[in-house]
């Protein structure tokens, strides 16, 4: 499994905009669990999966507003 860490800017604590909202949603279309934390939110993906999935957060987010996305990308839990 690979681990997603991203954040979405601008970002405005306890109120997620909806380049925020849609880029999860798309995520979570494709079969990704979503845990907003406090300082990223984070998905579990198979490695063959990853680039869809990322490409679709991204999409997502520049499409309503986005000014930056910040991805970390790295082994996560099994």
């Amino acid at each position: 499994m690979l681990e997603v860490e991203f954040t979405i800017e601008p970002f405005v604590e306890g109120a997620p905009g909806p380049h925020v909202t849609a880029a999860i949603e798309a995520v979570e279309r494709l079969g990704a669990t979503v845990e907003i934390g406090p300082f990223g939110t984070t998905l579990r993906v198979q490695p063959v999966d990853a680039g869809r999935i990322v490409a679709a957060l991204l999409d997502a987010a520049y499409a309503n507003g986005a000014t930056h996305v910040s991805i970390h990308v790295g082994p996560g839990e099994a």
